[in-house]
Protein backbone atom coordinates (compact mmCIF):
# COMPACT_ATOMS: atom_id res chain seq x y z
CA UNK A 1 0.00 0.00 0.00
CA UNK A 2 1.34 3.27 -1.35
CA UNK A 3 2.68 5.60 2.20
CA UNK A 4 -0.40 8.05 1.03
CA UNK A 5 -3.35 5.41 1.45
CA UNK A 6 -1.91 4.05 4.67
CA UNK A 7 -1.94 7.72 6.48
CA UNK A 8 -5.13 8.15 5.25
CA UNK A 9 -6.61 4.46 6.40
CA UNK A 10 -5.21 5.43 9.63
CA UNK A 11 -7.17 8.83 9.57
CA UNK A 12 -3.79 11.03 8.95
CA UNK A 13 -4.86 12.87 6.25
CA UNK A 14 -7.17 15.90 5.83
CA UNK A 15 -6.05 17.53 2.76
CA UNK A 16 -2.87 17.26 0.34
CA UNK A 17 -1.86 20.19 -1.96
CA UNK A 18 -1.93 17.94 -5.36
CA UNK A 19 -1.75 14.55 -4.62
CA UNK A 20 -1.31 13.03 -7.51
CA UNK A 21 1.72 14.95 -8.21
CA UNK A 22 3.30 13.89 -4.83
CA UNK A 23 2.18 10.50 -5.11
CA UNK A 24 4.75 10.56 -8.49
CA UNK A 25 7.51 12.37 -6.50
CA UNK A 26 7.71 9.91 -3.92
CA UNK A 27 7.77 7.35 -6.40
CA UNK A 28 10.61 8.62 -8.39
CA UNK A 29 12.91 9.08 -5.19
CA UNK A 30 13.20 10.13 -1.57
CA UNK A 31 10.89 13.57 -0.91
CA UNK A 32 12.30 15.49 2.13
CA UNK A 33 9.63 16.28 4.40
CA UNK A 34 9.05 18.86 7.19
CA UNK A 35 7.27 19.78 10.15
CA UNK A 36 7.28 22.50 12.80
CA UNK A 37 7.14 23.30 16.62
CA UNK A 38 7.07 26.45 18.41
CA UNK A 39 8.67 26.31 21.74
CA UNK A 40 6.05 27.95 23.29
CA UNK A 41 5.82 25.97 26.40
CA UNK A 42 8.36 23.57 27.76
CA UNK A 43 6.57 20.42 26.62
CA UNK A 44 4.27 19.39 24.05
CA UNK A 45 1.27 17.26 24.37
CA UNK A 46 -1.05 14.86 22.99
CA UNK A 47 -2.33 17.02 19.91
CA UNK A 48 1.01 18.32 19.12
CA UNK A 49 2.50 14.41 18.79
CA UNK A 50 0.17 13.74 15.75
CA UNK A 51 2.35 15.36 13.14
CA UNK A 52 5.36 14.27 14.48
CA UNK A 53 3.70 10.51 14.22
CA UNK A 54 2.88 10.85 10.91
CA UNK A 55 6.43 12.54 10.36
CA UNK A 56 7.68 9.06 11.75
CA UNK A 57 5.32 7.10 9.61
CA UNK A 58 6.56 9.14 6.09
CA UNK A 59 10.39 8.41 7.64
CA UNK A 60 9.19 4.60 7.79
CA UNK A 61 8.41 4.51 4.14
CA UNK A 62 11.53 6.47 3.27
CA UNK A 63 11.40 10.10 3.20
CA UNK A 64 14.02 12.26 4.42
CA UNK A 65 12.47 14.09 7.91
CA UNK A 66 13.30 17.61 9.01
CA UNK A 67 11.79 19.04 12.20
CA UNK A 68 11.63 23.14 12.79
CA UNK A 69 12.27 24.11 16.37
CA UNK A 70 10.45 27.52 15.90
CA UNK A 71 13.00 29.63 18.06
CA UNK A 72 12.43 32.51 15.58
CA UNK A 73 8.79 32.45 14.39
CA UNK A 74 8.39 31.60 19.06
CA UNK A 75 9.58 35.34 18.55
CA UNK A 76 6.31 36.26 17.16
CA UNK A 77 3.02 34.91 18.06
CA UNK A 78 0.95 32.39 15.92
CA UNK A 79 -2.29 33.81 15.62
CA UNK A 80 -4.01 30.68 14.41
CA UNK A 81 -6.95 29.79 16.42
CA UNK A 82 -6.50 32.13 18.74
CA UNK A 83 -8.62 34.39 19.62
CA UNK A 84 -6.50 37.42 21.21
CA UNK A 85 -2.27 38.21 20.66
CA UNK A 86 -0.34 35.50 23.01
CA UNK A 87 1.79 36.86 25.41
CA UNK A 88 5.49 37.34 24.32
CA UNK A 89 7.87 35.16 25.64
CA UNK A 90 11.69 35.99 26.28
CA UNK A 91 14.60 35.04 24.67
CA UNK A 92 15.78 33.18 27.46
CA UNK A 93 12.28 31.32 27.73
CA UNK A 94 12.22 30.25 24.05
CA UNK A 95 15.50 28.95 24.52
CA UNK A 96 15.12 26.64 27.87
CA UNK A 97 11.87 25.60 25.80
CA UNK A 98 13.90 24.81 22.71
CA UNK A 99 16.22 22.51 24.33
CA UNK A 100 13.26 20.93 26.23
CA UNK A 101 11.22 20.37 22.91
CA UNK A 102 14.12 19.38 21.08
CA UNK A 103 14.51 16.41 24.06
CA UNK A 104 11.24 15.27 23.45
CA UNK A 105 10.89 15.52 19.28
CA UNK A 106 14.31 12.67 19.58
CA UNK A 107 12.25 10.66 20.98
CA UNK A 108 9.66 10.25 18.16
CA UNK A 109 12.06 11.69 15.49
CA UNK A 110 15.50 10.11 16.19
CA UNK A 111 16.30 9.75 12.67
CA UNK A 112 15.16 13.54 11.72
CA UNK A 113 17.40 16.52 11.14
CA UNK A 114 16.67 19.12 13.89
CA UNK A 115 16.72 22.68 12.86
CA UNK A 116 16.48 26.28 14.44
CA UNK A 117 15.02 28.84 12.28
CA UNK A 118 16.18 31.49 14.65
CA UNK A 119 19.35 30.22 12.53
CA UNK A 120 17.95 32.18 9.53
CA UNK A 121 14.95 34.43 10.75
CA UNK A 122 16.80 36.37 13.33
CA UNK A 123 19.11 37.75 11.05
CA UNK A 124 16.61 38.98 7.79
CA UNK A 125 16.75 42.50 7.56
CA UNK A 126 13.57 43.70 7.42
CA UNK A 127 13.59 46.49 4.34
CA UNK A 128 15.06 43.42 2.34
CA UNK A 129 13.03 40.70 3.76
CA UNK A 130 9.77 43.25 2.93
CA UNK A 131 11.00 43.67 -0.43
CA UNK A 132 11.88 40.10 -1.70
CA UNK A 133 9.40 38.04 0.40
CA UNK A 134 6.41 40.41 1.31
CA UNK A 135 5.59 41.44 -2.31
CA UNK A 136 4.53 37.75 -2.76
CA UNK A 137 1.62 38.47 -0.61
CA UNK A 138 -1.49 39.73 -1.00
CA UNK A 139 -3.25 41.62 1.85
CA UNK A 140 -6.42 40.31 1.04
CA UNK A 141 -6.21 37.11 0.38
CA UNK A 142 -4.40 36.64 3.86
CA UNK A 143 -7.90 38.68 5.20
CA UNK A 144 -9.84 36.06 3.61
CA UNK A 145 -7.75 33.12 5.43
CA UNK A 146 -10.08 31.93 8.31
CA UNK A 147 -7.90 32.47 11.00
CA UNK A 148 -7.69 36.73 10.19
CA UNK A 149 -11.04 36.59 9.20
CA UNK A 150 -13.01 34.88 12.30
CA UNK A 151 -10.63 37.36 14.31
CA UNK A 152 -11.77 40.52 12.40
CA UNK A 153 -15.82 39.28 12.11
CA UNK A 154 -15.32 39.02 16.02
CA UNK A 155 -14.06 42.16 16.20
CA UNK A 156 -11.39 40.44 18.56
CA UNK A 157 -8.23 42.59 17.11
CA UNK A 158 -5.58 41.57 15.19
CA UNK A 159 -1.69 42.74 15.84
CA UNK A 160 0.51 43.72 13.06
CA UNK A 161 3.42 41.27 14.49
CA UNK A 162 0.83 38.50 14.29
CA UNK A 163 0.07 39.56 10.49
CA UNK A 164 3.37 38.95 10.01
CA UNK A 165 3.49 35.02 11.18
CA UNK A 166 2.41 33.33 7.81
CA UNK A 167 5.29 35.29 5.82
CA UNK A 168 7.41 34.12 8.28
CA UNK A 169 6.25 30.17 8.12
CA UNK A 170 6.32 30.64 4.39
CA UNK A 171 9.74 31.90 4.15
CA UNK A 172 10.51 28.66 6.33
CA UNK A 173 9.77 26.49 3.68
CA UNK A 174 11.34 28.69 1.14
CA UNK A 175 14.77 27.98 3.23
CA UNK A 176 14.57 24.61 3.79
CA UNK A 177 13.69 24.29 0.27
CA UNK A 178 16.82 26.01 -0.59
CA UNK A 179 19.10 24.47 2.11
CA UNK A 180 17.96 20.31 1.67
CA UNK A 181 15.69 20.67 -1.15
CA UNK A 182 12.33 20.10 1.30
CA UNK A 183 9.60 19.94 -1.08
CA UNK A 184 6.73 18.66 1.26
CA UNK A 185 5.19 19.99 4.81
CA UNK A 186 3.09 18.55 7.30
CA UNK A 187 1.19 20.62 9.98
CA UNK A 188 -2.82 20.38 11.30
CA UNK A 189 -5.37 21.18 9.67
CA UNK A 190 -5.76 24.80 10.61
CA UNK A 191 -1.55 25.20 9.36
CA UNK A 192 -3.26 24.96 5.74
CA UNK A 193 -3.50 28.15 5.17
CA UNK A 194 0.16 28.83 5.77
CA UNK A 195 1.26 26.25 4.38
CA UNK A 196 -0.18 26.99 0.77
CA UNK A 197 1.16 29.95 1.15
CA UNK A 198 4.96 28.43 1.53
CA UNK A 199 4.30 26.28 -1.37
CA UNK A 200 3.07 29.67 -3.59
CA UNK A 201 6.11 31.50 -1.88
CA UNK A 202 8.36 28.78 -3.63
CA UNK A 203 6.76 28.63 -6.90
CA UNK A 204 7.46 32.67 -7.17
CA UNK A 205 10.50 32.73 -6.01
CA UNK A 206 12.25 29.29 -6.95
CA UNK A 207 9.75 28.09 -9.69
CA UNK A 208 9.43 24.43 -8.27
CA UNK A 209 6.80 22.22 -7.37
CA UNK A 210 6.41 21.91 -3.64
CA UNK A 211 3.44 19.78 -1.69
CA UNK A 212 1.56 20.24 1.47
CA UNK A 213 -0.81 17.62 3.95
CA UNK A 214 -2.47 18.86 7.01
CA UNK A 215 -3.66 16.05 9.83
CA UNK A 216 -6.85 16.66 11.40
CA UNK A 217 -7.50 18.48 14.48
CA UNK A 218 -8.06 15.90 17.30
CA UNK A 219 -11.81 16.27 18.07
CA UNK A 220 -13.82 13.59 19.93
CA UNK A 221 -17.28 11.95 18.46
CA UNK A 222 -19.15 15.02 20.18
CA UNK A 223 -16.92 17.37 18.45
CA UNK A 224 -15.03 18.92 21.25
CA UNK A 225 -10.88 19.49 21.08
CA UNK A 226 -9.08 16.20 22.38
CA UNK A 227 -6.08 16.50 24.66
CA UNK A 228 -7.36 18.97 27.52
CA UNK A 229 -9.01 18.16 30.64
CA UNK A 230 -10.33 20.48 33.20
CA UNK A 231 -6.74 20.24 34.69
CA UNK A 232 -5.37 21.06 31.76
CA UNK A 233 -3.25 19.77 28.28
CA UNK A 234 -2.44 15.89 28.29
CA UNK A 235 1.17 17.05 28.04
CA UNK A 236 4.18 14.33 27.19
CA UNK A 237 6.29 15.77 29.94
CA UNK A 238 6.50 13.35 32.98
CA UNK A 239 7.07 16.16 35.46
CA UNK A 240 3.70 17.87 34.01
CA UNK A 241 1.92 14.91 33.77
CA UNK A 242 2.62 11.36 35.11
CA UNK A 243 2.86 8.41 32.39
CA UNK A 244 0.23 7.19 35.15
CA UNK A 245 -2.16 10.16 34.57
CA UNK A 246 -0.70 10.59 30.91
CA UNK A 247 -2.69 6.34 31.17
CA UNK A 248 -5.70 7.35 33.17
CA UNK A 249 -6.90 10.25 30.33
CA UNK A 250 -6.36 7.44 27.45
CA UNK A 251 -8.74 4.81 29.02
CA UNK A 252 -11.43 7.38 30.15
CA UNK A 253 -12.15 8.40 26.26
CA UNK A 254 -15.55 7.95 25.25
CA UNK A 255 -16.47 4.62 23.49
CA UNK A 256 -16.91 5.93 19.97
CA UNK A 257 -13.72 7.35 20.06
CA UNK A 258 -11.27 3.94 20.48
CA UNK A 259 -11.00 2.77 16.87
CA UNK A 260 -9.86 6.63 15.47
CA UNK A 261 -7.43 7.03 18.31
CA UNK A 262 -6.01 3.38 18.03
CA UNK A 263 -5.24 4.30 14.41
CA UNK A 264 -3.38 7.38 15.26
CA UNK A 265 -1.93 6.62 18.02
CA UNK A 266 -0.60 2.87 17.88
CA UNK A 267 1.12 1.07 15.58
CA UNK A 268 -1.16 -1.77 15.67
CA UNK A 269 -2.79 -3.50 12.20
CA UNK A 270 -5.55 -1.56 10.65
CA UNK A 271 -7.42 -5.34 10.61
CA UNK A 272 -6.72 -6.04 14.13
CA UNK A 273 -8.06 -2.73 15.41
CA UNK A 274 -11.50 -3.45 13.94
CA UNK A 275 -11.52 -6.43 14.95
CA UNK A 276 -10.57 -5.83 18.89
CA UNK A 277 -13.18 -2.65 19.09
CA UNK A 278 -15.84 -4.95 17.65
CA UNK A 279 -15.43 -7.95 20.05
CA UNK A 280 -14.76 -5.84 23.25
CA UNK A 281 -14.56 -2.06 23.70
CA UNK A 282 -13.33 -2.39 26.90
CA UNK A 283 -10.28 -4.36 26.49
CA UNK A 284 -9.64 -1.86 23.40
CA UNK A 285 -9.86 0.90 25.32
CA UNK A 286 -7.55 -0.17 28.20
CA UNK A 287 -5.25 -1.08 24.77
CA UNK A 288 -4.99 2.07 23.47
CA UNK A 289 -3.98 3.55 26.91
CA UNK A 290 -1.23 0.81 26.87
CA UNK A 291 -0.02 1.60 23.37
CA UNK A 292 -0.61 5.44 23.51
CA UNK A 293 1.51 5.96 26.96
CA UNK A 294 3.85 3.49 25.59
CA UNK A 295 4.38 6.23 22.55
CA UNK A 296 4.93 8.48 24.87
CA UNK A 297 6.46 6.95 27.83
CA UNK A 298 7.85 3.57 27.10
CA UNK A 299 6.40 0.35 27.02
CA UNK A 300 7.82 -0.57 30.99
CA UNK A 301 6.21 2.85 31.95
CA UNK A 302 3.03 1.90 29.93
CA UNK A 303 2.75 -1.41 31.24
CA UNK A 304 3.02 -0.12 35.36
CA UNK A 305 0.40 2.48 34.58
CA UNK A 306 -1.82 -0.20 33.47
CA UNK A 307 -1.15 -2.54 36.04
CA UNK A 308 -1.24 0.19 39.23
CA UNK A 309 -4.65 1.12 37.25
CA UNK A 310 -6.01 -2.35 37.96
CA UNK A 311 -5.00 -2.03 41.53
CA UNK A 312 -7.12 0.97 42.36
CA UNK A 313 -10.30 -0.35 41.04
CA UNK A 314 -9.46 -4.00 42.99
CA UNK A 315 -11.68 -3.01 45.25
CA UNK A 316 -15.02 -3.53 43.36
CA UNK A 317 -15.58 -1.59 40.62
CA UNK A 318 -17.63 -2.25 37.86
CA UNK A 319 -18.01 -1.82 33.90
CA UNK A 320 -20.96 0.46 34.63
CA UNK A 321 -20.33 2.41 37.81
CA UNK A 322 -20.75 5.86 37.69
CA UNK A 323 -17.75 8.39 37.08
CA UNK A 324 -16.57 11.33 38.71
CA UNK A 325 -13.84 13.19 37.54
CA UNK A 326 -11.95 15.77 40.42
CA UNK A 327 -9.16 17.91 40.91
CA UNK A 328 -6.16 16.34 42.63
CA UNK A 329 -6.57 17.10 46.40
CA UNK A 330 -10.28 17.13 46.51
CA UNK A 331 -11.59 16.24 49.73
CA UNK A 332 -13.58 13.61 50.66
CA UNK A 333 -16.48 15.57 51.51
CA UNK A 334 -16.49 17.46 48.58
CA UNK A 335 -16.41 14.01 46.37
CA UNK A 336 -19.53 12.57 48.04
CA UNK A 337 -21.39 15.70 47.44
CA UNK A 338 -20.01 15.98 43.43
CA UNK A 339 -20.81 12.02 43.29
CA UNK A 340 -24.51 12.83 45.06
CA UNK A 341 -23.69 10.40 47.80
CA UNK A 342 -24.09 13.25 50.03
CA UNK A 343 -26.60 16.22 49.52
CA UNK A 344 -24.34 18.41 52.11
CA UNK A 345 -21.10 18.44 53.18
CA UNK A 346 -22.74 18.43 56.92
CA UNK A 347 -24.45 14.57 55.35
CA UNK A 348 -21.16 13.68 53.55
CA UNK A 349 -19.15 14.11 57.34
CA UNK A 350 -21.85 12.48 59.52
CA UNK A 351 -21.26 9.40 57.05
CA UNK A 352 -17.64 9.66 57.10
CA UNK A 353 -17.58 9.36 61.41
CA UNK A 354 -20.44 7.29 61.76
CA UNK A 355 -17.91 5.02 59.42
CA UNK A 356 -19.97 4.71 56.37
CA UNK A 357 -17.67 5.55 53.89
CA UNK A 358 -14.57 3.67 51.76
CA UNK A 359 -11.94 4.37 49.72
CA UNK A 360 -11.55 1.10 47.68
CA UNK A 361 -11.26 -1.25 50.69
CA UNK A 362 -9.62 1.19 53.38
CA UNK A 363 -12.05 2.83 56.04
CA UNK A 364 -12.47 6.80 56.01
CA UNK A 365 -12.17 7.83 59.17
CA UNK A 366 -10.85 11.50 58.91
CA UNK A 367 -13.15 14.28 57.34
CA UNK A 368 -10.24 15.85 55.90
CA UNK A 369 -8.75 13.24 54.11
CA UNK A 370 -7.94 14.26 50.64
CA UNK A 371 -8.08 12.09 47.46
CA UNK A 372 -5.04 12.34 45.18
CA UNK A 373 -5.21 9.39 42.89
CA UNK A 374 -8.07 7.64 40.87
CA UNK A 375 -10.21 5.03 43.31
CA UNK A 376 -13.24 3.90 44.01
CA UNK A 377 -15.35 5.90 46.90
CA UNK A 378 -17.54 3.49 48.48
CA UNK A 379 -20.71 5.09 50.83
CA UNK A 380 -22.26 2.22 52.66
CA UNK A 381 -22.08 -1.37 50.70
CA UNK A 382 -23.93 -0.61 47.53
CA UNK A 383 -23.55 2.77 46.47
CA UNK A 384 -20.23 3.53 45.01
CA UNK A 385 -18.06 5.82 42.29
CA UNK A 386 -15.14 5.89 40.58
CA UNK A 387 -13.12 8.64 40.64
CA UNK A 388 -10.80 10.09 38.29
CA UNK A 389 -8.29 12.75 38.64
CA UNK A 390 -7.13 15.50 36.80
CA UNK A 391 -3.67 17.40 37.36
CA UNK A 392 -4.57 21.02 38.45
CA UNK A 393 -0.82 21.56 38.06
CA UNK A 394 -0.89 21.11 34.19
Amino acid sequence: MHILDQLRARGFIHQVTDEPALRAAMDAGPVTVYVGADPTGRSLHAGHLLPLLCLRWLAEAGLDPIVIIGGGTALIPDPTGKDKTRDILTAEEIASNAAALTAQVRLFAPNARIVDNADWLCGLGYIAFLRDIGMHFSVNKMLKAETFALRLEREQGLSFIEFNYTLLQSYDFLELYRRYGCRLQIGGQDQWFNIISGCDLIRRVEGAETWGLTIPLLLTADGKKMGKTAGGAWFLDPELLSPYHYFQNWLNVADEDVEKLLKLYSYLELDAITAMVTADIRGAKRRLAVEATAVVHGREAAEAADEAAKAVFAGGASADMPEIVCERGISVVAALVLAKLAKSNGEARRLIEGGGVSNGTFKVSDVKETIDAPCVLWCGKKRAVKVLITDASV
